[in-house]
């Protein structure tokens, strides 16, 4: 990355996406009439904030619980404004309500699948070695993870969030390598970006093998409540090895290391259109600070 350059990232949402630098986040979603509304609004991260929560591994941690709030308050930002942004006040407050409940029982879900099933399913191997329960339990693992991709690429409506999600990684190319963000140039770049929170979600899957693998094999509800404890710490490693592989890129052994996140973004990580690379570009260039105060297209929305 050259020098001076923001460190940026960024999430789809619903038609549109969220980017965020060191000092702002930014929300771009295109209304059903075609405007771009855009919501921008400056932030600074707990890491930055407090000297401890910025430490290795702990700011790991820190990163990915703040990822999480601001995802879920930009999916319900994108929700109100791409269903309908005419409609009355009463109704998107339900619609907010319901993606809230929505994102509640996707977590009771994501638990259940990720790690309470695979933990049923290697209990019926009756395997007595710690380090084969843990390896056969990563292994369940990820391929319920790798199966539920699949199936979820099969909806229109997730297909089109995977678009806008290819969208992101293209503009932000652009940006780190200096050219205008325009949609021409964005256009060359691939939508495969190693900082992905795809790949940070294979490298948390294969981490917590090995985390695992220092508690043995559970036999008690509270051995499995523990593990959850180590979530965070997992998170936090995670992170560390992901921030290093970005500096590394270009070695060899880091490009393997590295592999396995770019094969899976060819399922979420899709080619945009023109119209979609439009809104990453908005949001991009709002989370750096640009005015669109005087841009007709562009609908500013206030906090």
């Amino acid at each position: 990355m050259a020098d001076k350059k923001k460190n940026v990232g960024g999430q789809a949402v619903i038609e549109g996406v969220m980017m965020r630098s060191p000092d702002r986040v930014a929300v771009a979603v295109r209304r059903p009439d075609g405007k771009i509304v855009l919501k921008n609004d400056p932030y600074t991260s707990y890491t930055k904030r407090n000297k401890f929560w910025n430490l290795p591994i702990i700011r790991g941690a820190v990163v990915l619980i703040e990822s999480m709030v601001l995802g879920i308050k930009a999916l319900t930002f994108s929700g109100d404004i791409a269903v309908d942004a005419d409609a009355p006040e009463s109704s998107k407050k339900n619609n907010s309500w319901l993606l809230g409940l929505t994102v509640v029982f996707s977590l009771a879900i994501g638990l259940l699948l990720f790690f309470y099933i695979p933990l049923v399913l290697t209990d019926m191997f009756n395997l007595k070695s710690g380090f084969a329960f843990n390896l056969v339990d990563g292994v369940i693992r990820l391929t319920i993870f790798l199966l539920y991709l699949f199936s979820i690429t099969m909806m229109k409506d997730i297909r089109r969030v995977f678009q806008y999600h290819g969208a992101e990684h293209k503009s932000i190319f652009t940006y780190e390598a200096n050219q205008p963000l325009t949609i021409e140039n964005s256009m060359r770049f691939k939508p495969y970006h190693p900082r992905c929170g795809t790949s940070f979600l294979i490298m948390v899957l294969i981490i917590s093998i090995v985390v695992f693998m220092f508690l043995g094999k559970p036999h008690t509800i509270v051995d499995r409540l523990i593990r959850l404890a180590f979530v965070p710490l997992i998170g936090g490693i995670s992170y560390e090895l992901i921030k290093l592989s970005d500096k590394k890129i270009n070695n060899p052994f880091v490009k393997i290391f590295i592999a396995p996140g770019l094969w899976l973004q060819k399922i979420t990580a899709l080619e945009p259109d023109e119209s979609m690379l439009e809104v990453a570009i908005v949001a991009l260039e709002g989370s750096l600070g640009k005015d669109f105060s005087n841009n007709p297209d562009i609908i500013i929305e206030k906090s």
